[in-house]
């Protein structure tokens, strides 16, 4: 059922900022987002700088934190159907804000090992899936269904930029007072995302009561099996994930390779990232009108395939003006995977029927997410075994080849997405 629009929106002329509510949730989860994106830099960094953590133990902690996708997110789509929503945020926030500080109150004490960073690494990421769950399915119950478009719009413009913004802050943090404060900040942030939550004045939608035949196994094999049935999702899911395997791969030794071989800063590594990641909000900004120029099918395979010879750059850093590699090669991968990420998107939202929508989006999650651990593993098994230089040849290689999946299936004849699916799938 639509939802109707809010009071004192002006449908066509006022933008979503004028609502009350979106702006707390835009804000706080924006908030949260750049903390996350410091995080991811802080994590790595405490693990090389204060811990002296090895090539094989920095790529297990990477793979840590997106494992719970494995573990528990093929459930985690049918779980938070049965809850409120902002409450099961509410809670995930608070614990989040308690893992976090963990790290620091150790570090002060003396007594920080990497296992209690593996810990709290993993235990963030179950947090992460139930939160990242929820807020899909709450977002509708802010937003007229008619505006959920730029609703998501708002929220992945301020995300890239937080992912822009998140790197740098981490290295000026660890630069200036040790990577631990970079966790302090991402803890922080979650105490803001709860604030904004508790003052949302929408009421909290009760979930939908559903006549079930079946368990909740059941259910999940329902979303895997028409996943599994349909030709241009089932291409997606092994595009994704083979995508994030060798993505992560070479992301997860990246910081290494750039602190340890190329021999810069803290604070260079993070001003690094943060030029790579400017790539993802210039392919927010292009994927409309490459999707109408092009084609939203065809659009996806061009960025995507177009992108990723780049990152054979990334491997050829050296100190000083080779250094712009990495920058370059970072920026057309964000460039091409973001811009075919929302096409894609666009596509599975309007192609799936409603009723099983959530349960696709978790399986094709859990292909997708599920491969960042292995990707993680790898890049550190093989980076210890192999050296820095050659494991990110690898991965990047085998990206760049990863992409001709696309040129599999039905889609790959097609200028757009169909609209809906075959009558048999």
């Amino acid at each position: 059922m639509s939802k109707p629009a809010k009071d004192g929106y002006l449908a066509g002329r006022v933008g979503l900022f004028r609502l009350r509510d979106f702006r707390l949730l835009w804000f706080g989860e924006t908030t949260s987002v750049l903390g996350t994106t410091i995080s991811e830099l802080a994590l790595p960094l405490i693990a090389v700088v204060t811990l002296h953590a090895s090539t094989f133990q920095v790529g297990v902690l990477t793979g840590v934190t997106w494992l719970p996708w494995l573990v528990v997110g093929l459930p985690a789509g049918a779980w938070v159907d049965r809850f409120h929503r902002r409450p099961l945020m509410l809670i995930c926030d608070a614990i989040s804000f308690i893992l976090l500080l963990s790290v620091p109150l150790a570090a002060h004490l003396g007594v920080l090992t990497l296992t209690q960073l593996l810990v709290v690494a993993f235990l963030a990421g179950v947090v992460s899936v139930f939160f990242a769950t929820a807020y899909q399915v709450y977002l509708p119950d802010i937003v007229a269904t008619d505006d959920l478009t730029e609703a998501n719009a708002k929220l992945q413009g301020s995300a890239s930029a937080a992912e822009v913004a998140g790197p740098g802050l981490a290295g000026l943090l660890t630069q200036l007072a040790g990577a631990v404060t970079g966790l302090v900040a991402d803890a922080f942030s979650f105490a803001v995302s709860a604030f904004c939550l508790l003052r949302i004045n929408s009421p909290d939608i009760p979930p939908a009561t559903i006549e079930r035949h079946s368990t909740l196994f059941a259910e999940i094999a329902g979303g895997l099996r028409f996943l599994a049935n349909d030709p241009f999702l089932r291409v997606q899911a092994v595009f994704g994930g083979l995508s994030n395997l060798t993505l992560t791969g070479y992301q997860s030794i990246l910081v290494v390779f750039l602190v340890r071989q190329v021999g810069i800063s803290p604070g260079t590594v993070g001003l690094v990232l943060a030029g790579m990641s400017t790539g993802g909000i210039a392919g927010a900004a292009s994927a409309r009108a490459i999707g109408r120029r092009l084609g939203t099918a065809r659009g996806q395979r061009i960025s995507v395939m177009c992108a990723t010879p780049f990152g054979l750059l990334i491997p050829l850093a050296e100190p000083g003006i080779k250094l712009g590699l990495v920058v370059v090669g970072g920026f057309a991968i964000g460039l091409g995977f973001v811009c075919g990420n929302i096409l894609k998107d666009g596509f599975r939202q309007s192609y799936c029927p409603r009723h099983i929508l959530g349960r696709v989006i978790v399986s094709m999650q859990f292909v997708n997410y599920g491969a960042i651990p292995i990707g993680a593993l790898l890049g550190g098994t093989l980076g210890t075994a192999l050296g820095l230089r050659p494991t990110l040849w690898i991965m990047l290689v085998g990206l760049m080849l990863g992409s001709l999946i696309l040129l599999i299936g039905p889609g790959r004849h097609q200028r757009d997405f169909p609209a809906r699916p075959a009558a048999t799938a």
